[in-house]
């Protein structure tokens, strides 16, 4: 071989070195898996309509949950009593147009965040400079969900920052930051709380706050007199927190009304909702409760009737922890889906998607559990979920966020867990007697579900082809348009896990329309505000909602998607005051801003 030639195959292998060192490798496998990705999306596209991207880290949100660390008491079985507190809300706190994100933390001396919007596809943290990041500090409890409503009717959303400890009220001060004004606002000293909503449940234009108790509000978590905390049944628990209902006074102050409003109750809250299910005008009340029944409250005008029995939403006993409200059949009804447990081969609670039965209305309002015909009965140990139209087809789709406990993939809790469930209320009811975890998992490492709407009364889990991979220890559920483009992002909280964000690429023949509504003689959130939409012949119904899901809330804007070439008629506003207002044919691809008529 000539030294020309020597040469030459030495510098080739040089070249060939320098593809497969280390920094080249990696280079190649990003190459490789954004292709794989891009390949996924088209695929997706063609086949659902929308791909769901994940994308914290490039927007600029590293933000990762952590538990909470309570009385040693309960180290043992500290991976169950601890394992909530991951929430997300979704806020535009400083009314620039752009929605804002607000999580929680849940380890004493860990901080909440609230990303503000960007407007260029990042998000930054302003919460400690807005004062509402230090919130879990030693003796106040610990964060484990927020929910945002303008109060005093000023323009501006105000912060319920729901604890298991001290619940806190923030004043938005114009969105140059908050004023701590608990105290001011007449809220108890402690609450062991994971939902709580803002509603307008007497019409008189100021909102008023519901809280549901879980561990019982005179247990100090960090500080037990006795392990004595646990439910007294597993399908029948009445000893869990009370449930607290605040009438906005109007002067920046409050007064608990439960009882003389006719709410009195001590199972394990886990969810609230409202929505005007009988069609009223008065807001209903729905709560998910774990250990027990679901409960649901007729409103009279400001009264409330506890109705789940009679309806039949308290017909069985299981896990509840999620309300979110649906008009899935595009007919004007609200359907109410509960999440709870499933695990193949020992427990088969099943989802409940609670649909009005035909024929009935009003006060003989019926419901039926339709989970297993809809095909989204099965979700694994479910917790939030929400609906919105992903893929802007003209129906609602579901998201649900799942996986309870994940340690050791090759060890399971389960068997000793049925043992505790299987006991008396004395065995249940102690901590002392539960065994411990010892790094086992209980239903870990689960795969969300995507069920995506056929409008026929089916829905298809397509997560796995949308991009939705993830098994983390899903909680909250959000649903967004982040980057107002039309489309619903979503916002996913963990159990000591990341903050997740998806972001939506749609098919752009699908067509859309927002709603913002601000009221004037209702409340300045529009938050019972009632939007139907009237297109190619059907209707689609939606309410502003001051909290749903499991420890979340969505953007209170308004997001209907059309399909192809909708042929737009009418929306008719029914606002909390009772007003009623109809925008003939209003535009397409746009987010339209309605104010109350005076």
């Amino acid at each position: 071989m000539t030294p020309g030639r020597i040469a030459r195959v030495l510098l080739t292998i040089f070249f060939i070195g320098l593809l497969f060192t280390p920094v080249a490798m990696k280079r190649y496998a990003a190459r490789r898996a954004s292709d794989r990705i891009a390949a996924d999306m088209q695929t997706a596209l063609v086949r659902h309509g929308f791909y769901l991207t994940e994308v914290s880290h490039a927007a600029g949100i590293d933000f990762v949950h952590q538990a909470p660390t309570l009385d040693p008491k309960l180290a043992p079985i500290m991976p169950e009593v601890a394992s909530m507190g991951a929430s997300v809300s979704i806020v535009d706190f400083d009314r620039d147009g752009w929605p804002d994100i607000y999580v929680t933390n849940s380890a004493i001396g860990s901080k909440n965040a609230l990303y503000r919007n960007m407007h260029d596809g990042t998000f930054k943290d302003v919460a400690p400079e807005m004062g509402i990041a230090d919130v879990n500090q030693p003796g106040t409890g610990v964060s484990t969900g927020a929910v945002w409503g303008d109060y005093d009717n000023d323009g501006y959303e105000d912060l319920f920052l729901i604890k298991w400890g001290r619940p806190e009220l923030y004043h938005n001060d114009q969105g140059h930051g908050f004023t701590r004004v608990t105290e001011q606002a007449g809220l108890p000293a402690w609450i062991n709380a994971d939902t709580a909503i803002w509603f307008d449940y007497d019409g008189d234009g100021l909102l008023d706050l519901f809280v549901g108790g879980y561990y019982a509000e005179d247990i100090d978590l960090w500080h037990l007199n006795t392990t004595r905390i646990m439910p007294d049944s597993f399908e029948y628990a009445k000893n869990g927190g009370r449930k607290y209902l605040f009438h906005n006074l109007g002067n920046g102050k409050f007064e608990e009304v439960s009882e003389k409003v006719g709410i009195n109750s001590r199972r394990w809250a886990l969810a609230a909702s409202a929505a005007d299910l009988r069609g009223t005008g008065h807001p209903d009340l729905f709560v998910a409760n774990d250990y027990g029944v679901s409960e649901l409250y007729f409103n009279d005008g400001g009264h409330f009737r506890e109705v789940g029995q009679q309806t039949g939403v308290g017909f069985a006993p299981k896990s509840g922890m999620n309300a979110a409200f649906g008009d899935i059949l595009n007919d004007g009804n609200y359907a109410v889906y509960v999440s709870n447990i499933s695990e193949d081969g020992i427990l088969i609670q099943g989802n409940n998607l609670w649909m009005p039965k035909q024929g009935t209305s009003g006060n003989g309002l019926q419901y039926e559990n339709l989970a297993r015909d809809f095909g989204i009965e099965l979700g694994g140990w479910s917790f939030g979920a929400q609906f919105g139209d992903l893929n802007n087809d003209g129906t609602l789709d579901l998201y649900l966020a799942n996986g309870y406990i994940s340690l050791d993939r090759g060890r399971s809790y389960w068997y000793d867990f049925s043992k505790v469930a299987g006991g008396n209320s004395t065995i249940i009811g102690d901590a002392k007697n539960w065994p411990a975890f010892d790094g086992r998992s209980l239903s870990g490492y689960q795969n969300k579900k995507v069920w995506l709407n056929d409008g026929a009364g089916k829905f298809i889990d397509v997560a796995q082809a949308v991009g939705v991979t993830d098994t983390y220890d899903g909680r909250a559920v959000a649903l967004v348009d982040l980057w107002n483009r039309g489309v619903l992002d979503v916002v996913v909280a963990n159990q000591k896990g990341p903050l997740l964000v998806y972001k939506n690429t749609v098919a752009p023949e699908n067509e859309w329309i927002e709603f913002q509504l601000e009221g004037a003689t209702s409340n300045r959130s529009a938050i019972g505000a009632e939007v139907t939409l009237y297109w190619n012949g059907q209707k689609q119904m939606q309410e502003v909602s001051g909290g749903t899901g499991f420890a979340a809330q969505n953007d209170r804007r308004l997001h209907f998607g059309l399909g192809k070439n909708p042929h737009m008629e009418k929306v008719v506003i029914r606002w909390p005051s009772g007003k009623v207002q109809t925008i003939e044919q209003p535009a397409l691809r746009q987010l339209h801003v309605v104010k109350e008529p005076a």
